[in-house]
């Protein structure tokens, strides 16, 4: 008897020794995310081990992740299809394989979060953490603060551990609007704590110089300050997201007004603000190219395949819905559309029930939305932390599933005794 009673303290330890190993392994991999400045980059070396001893050590795909691991596999099989289109294969069996990679990643991140949804917080955490890295990285190589800085920017724009900063500024997004979260909603005490991080974050954004991801910091915080304000019925705590949203705008414009007076900011800036650059409007512009892609598409219903029209017009299609289209066939796109549609539709119907991890999806949830959006302008099918966002949302409407079905559970099970007297 007294061996047995050893044994339960041994074992308590050994789960909580696997769940802290578990938990890092996750936060590292998210951590890693936010240094791709060669490919292949850590994060793919190391997602593919971590993903494969989570396999091997029994990760579950439950009912509620189905959906998206069987719309990421046949958008996967309409690129294999429009590959049988080519005449040169080139690198495309490449390409794919990581299209895969990526999609597995996503469907992973799910899984982990139904089964352990207190790996939010950890990995919100490790993103902070990458975010605020490479954020510096991005701001010392901007202004040649470090020897070596030119690694840390591109086209004289702050590109941090990424090879585009195009990818840079948007992949700082979650992390700024979580710790603008936190600003809004947590203890005054703690607010230096947020704001110096939120602050290097905010400025890694605007150095990127990056059109789209302005956008989408700025589009993902008015949602956030919107879906606050309609969550909460005091007034006393919509007084305070308002106040704190007008003080966040004023030091906002205060901070990029100090920054413009620095020599080639200015110029910078101006000519980047404008909604539409030469490249966009001119007769074969970005715009012009939409149109050229889409009757192109109308043509080829099993695509044209994978990088296909970037050779042919000298740039890419900068559009996820005409990428899908081309690259994907018409079954990609049918897959992508219906997944979008689906995590968007699913996971605004729990977006605001009080869940222990509710902070968390809804901070992902907004980034994710505008994401989505920016894909009309900008190609993110291959952006690691765009299906990182999507098996983090998938992973919540799993939580939710699953919470209402042990609810549910909990509330049947006083009922079969009353039943059974009532016979």
């Amino acid at each position: 008897m007294s061996a047995i009673a050893a044994e339960l303290p041994r074992a308590a330890v050994n789960a909580k020794l696997i769940a802290l190993i578990s938990t890092g392994a996750v936060s590292l991999g998210v951590f890693l995310s936010g240094f791709v400045i060669r490919e292949p980059a850590p994060y793919e070396l190391y997602m593919a081990g971590l993903i494969g001893v989570w396999a091997l050590s029994g990760l579950r795909i439950s009912r509620s992740i189905v959906p998206l691991v069987v719309l990421l596999v046949l958008f996967n099989i309409g690129g294999m299809i429009s590959m049988t289109q080519m005449a040169n294969l080139m690198n495309t069996p490449l390409y794919l394989a990581v299209s895969l990679f990526l999609a597995f990643t996503s469907i992973f991140f799910a899984a982990v979060i139904e089964a352990q949804p207190a790996l939010y917080r950890p990995i919100f955490l490790a993103w902070i953490l990458a975010a605020v890295s490479t954020a510096t990285l991005g701001i010392l190589g901007y202004f040649g603060i470090m020897p070596g800085a030119e690694v840390f920017t591109r086209y004289d724009r702050a590109a941090g551990a990424f090879e585009d900063p195009n990818v840079f500024g948007p992949f700082l997004t979650l992390p700024g609007v979580y710790l603008l979260y936190r600003l809004m909603t947590g203890r005054p005490a703690l607010m230096p704590a947020y704001a110096v991080p939120l602050l290097i974050i905010t400025a890694g954004i605007f150095l990127s110089f990056s059109r789209g991801a302005w956008g989408l910091f700025g589009a993902s915080s008015v949602m956030l300050v919107a879906c606050l304000f309609l969550q909460s019925n005091s007034g006393l705590f919509r007084l305070r997201v308002v106040v704190m949203t007008l003080a966040a705008f004023v030091l906002l414009i205060i901070a990029i007004l100090v920054i413009l007076q620095i020599p080639g900011v200015a110029d910078m800036f101006s000519a980047r603000a404008q909604l539409a650059q030469d490249y966009d409007s001119d007769r074969l512009g970005r715009f012009a190219r939409y149109g050229i892609g889409f009757m192109l598409a109308m043509e080829h219903p099993l695509g044209i395949g994978p990088l296909v029209f970037g050779q042919i017009f000298g740039e890419d299609t900068h559009n996820i819905w005409l990428k899908a289209l081309l690259d994907y066939g018409w079954l990609g796109f049918a897959c992508w559309a219906i997944m979008i549609g689906w995590t968007v539709a699913a996971g605004f119907r729990i977006l605001f029930r009080d869940r222990p991890w509710q902070p968390y999806f809804l901070c992902v949830y907004v980034v994710l939305l505008g994401h989505i959006a920016l894909g009309s302008i900008i190609d993110t099918d291959h952006w690691r932390h765009f299906y990182l966002l999507l098996g983090l949302v998938w992973g919540g409407i799993a939580l939710e599933r699953r919470h209402q079905h042990a609810q549910g559970r909990t509330v049947g099970a006083p009922t079969a005794p009353r039943a059974a007297a009532a016979n």
